[in-house]
């Protein structure tokens, strides 16, 4: 073969590739409907699932970004008005909203064992327990997650960052786009709801006074799944203290406390553990230094007790153990593993059993080890959404601005100024990251004038940051959410007043 056929041989494959090679394009305002069918709790429910895109503007007009989202609509009620809608957020921030999607409220969820584990072959079934047999859902991918971008403008310059990454631009910018989403789909008279997993906690709680006091657009519920702190500090002896009772729960499930307490059930076991973290560590651990040697000794020995964990530990940390070392340290004597940080039941293997932290998260990456393939197949197969974006699962949002986060107390003015706005909490036992604990803790703040006490609400499961990816828990969870979604829609019959 001659020099010269190669060269032409090479050009001709040139051509060929560029010819069929161009830039991703970031779809700009763009939707696809397909049509489909769930069993629900034995009822079979027709439903349309409308895919795309829909930009964010910026003041003069211009799309500066475009979000992706999934839109499902029970297509056999004639009369929507009545029927709620759920706009659902995931949390990171920089989590696409994939986890409660296909795994939780959504009419399809990823295949995995009872218990949540991955199994193979990968993929879809359906969700007999979604909440789409009593309200319409939209999962909602914030920049820079999922396929939602930042765009360039007309001279190919991308816009400010600042706009998108942090609690408050985060808040305004989404309460502009649901504004819009809203009013394409001609919800406005529907009763609407929000529902935020961990850090979309932070932005539910915002967005439910922003939406009320900019769009003028009053909710029915919050729902907050795996609480994180939503502006609430939590600092020095209460931070410390609140995590014993998650603890107690994750040595439980380990078999790693006294027979005594092993063999009580978790709901006998976490009120007794939670009262003594609030009425004996608490103070204890607020008196630092000035704390008697005496009553240090009998707070060390009650806290290794209940949590799992030898004296030792519990007197080289000076009472206060970090998150790390419980994991690390809870089961290092008896089976050498690690425990997860999200969902504690997930069990790790580190090179080394020495140390003070796990080497990895040992529940994240069974996760990502199922929801990868699941989110990419079900969305160009069973959606016919293609695209050679990359889905970001946890995409590039940092820096992200954290200050002045004000959010849970703009949750609590948004339900004293609205009468018919309810919220519930949902917290796995097992959630190191999100404790339980914590999340009652936020719901007393949220309380602060014990006035909220019939409208707050508390639902635990004994799983983890993702309790749904238990099977038990999945049916019990769906159905406190759809007992909670139709309690609150009830309300407006009776008029939004004290």
């Amino acid at each position: 073969m001659t020099k010269k056929y190669h060269f032409t041989l090479f050009i001709l494959c040139t051509t060929i590739i560029s010819a069929f090679s161009q830039k991703i394009e970031v779809p700009v305002d763009t939707v696809i409907t397909t049509k489909h069918e769930v069993t629900i709790k034995g009822t079979n429910v027709p439903y349309t699932a409308s895919t795309g895109f829909q930009p964010v503007w910026d003041d003069k007009g211009n799309p500066i970004a475009s979000l992706y989202y999934t839109y499902y609509k029970r297509s056999d009620i004639k009369n929507d008005q009545e029927r709620p809608l759920v706009l659902s957020f995931n949390g990171g921030p920089g989590s696409a909203s994939v986890w409660m999607h296909i795994a939780y409220t959504g009419p399809r969820i990823l295949k995995i064992d009872d218990e949540g584990f991955p199994v193979q072959p990968y993929g879809i079934k359906d969700n007999p327990n979604s909440l789409l047999d009593v309200a319409d859902i939209v999962y909602i991918n914030p920049v820079n997650t999922g396929y939602s971008r930042m765009l360039p403008d007309s001279e190919g310059k991308m816009p400010d960052r600042k706009q998108f990454f942090g609690v408050n631009s985060d808040i305004s910018y989404l309460a502009d786009w649901v504004n819009t989403f809203v009013t394409r789909v001609n919800r406005w008279r529907s009763p609407k709801f929000l529902i935020g997993e961990s850090y979309g906690t932070t932005r539910v709680a915002g967005l439910a006074l922003a939406l009320q006091q900019q769009k003028w657009m009053y909710l029915n519920g919050v729902v907050m799944v795996s609480p994180t702190e939503i502006g609430f500090e939590f600092e020095g002896p209460v931070e410390i203290a609140n995590r014993l009772p998650y603890f107690a729960a994750a040595a439980w499930y380990h078999n790693a406390l006294p027979a005594e307490l092993q063999n009580k059930d978790l709901n006998e076991l976490l009120p007794e553990v939670e009262t003594y973290a609030v009425n004996v560590l608490l103070p204890a651990v607020a008196k630092g230094g000035y704390l008697p040697d005496s009553e240090r000794d009998e707070i060390i020995k009650k806290m290794a007790y209940y949590s799992g964990l030898s004296e030792k530990s519990i007197s080289q940390n000076n009472l206060a153990v970090p998150f790390d070392y419980f994991w690390k340290d809870l089961l290092r004597d008896k089976e050498g593993y690690t425990i997860g940080r999200l969902d504690s039941r997930y069990k790790g293997m580190d090179v080394s059993v020495a140390g003070d932290e796990p080497d990895y998260n040992s529940e994240l990456t069974s996760w990502l080890h199922s929801f990868t393939p699941a989110i990419n197949y079900y969305i160009g197969q069973e959606l016919n959404f293609k695209t050679d974006l990359d889905y970001d699962l946890f995409g590039d949002v940092h820096p992200w601005d954290r200050t002045d986060n004000h959010t849970g107390a703009d949750l609590r003015e948004a339900m004293t100024m609205n009468p018919n706005l309810d919220v519930m909490i949902q917290s796995g036992y097992f959630d190191g990251a999100c404790t339980y604990f914590n999340a009652k803790y936020l719901l007393g703040q949220l309380n602060i004038n014990g006035k909220l006490d019939d409208r707050l609400h508390f639902k635990g499961y004994r799983s983890g940051h993702m309790m749904y990816l238990r099977a038990e828990d999945l049916k019990t969870a769906n159905q406190d959410l759809r007992d909670f979604i139709e309690n609150a829609s009830k309300g407006i019959e009776n008029g939004a007043k004290y």
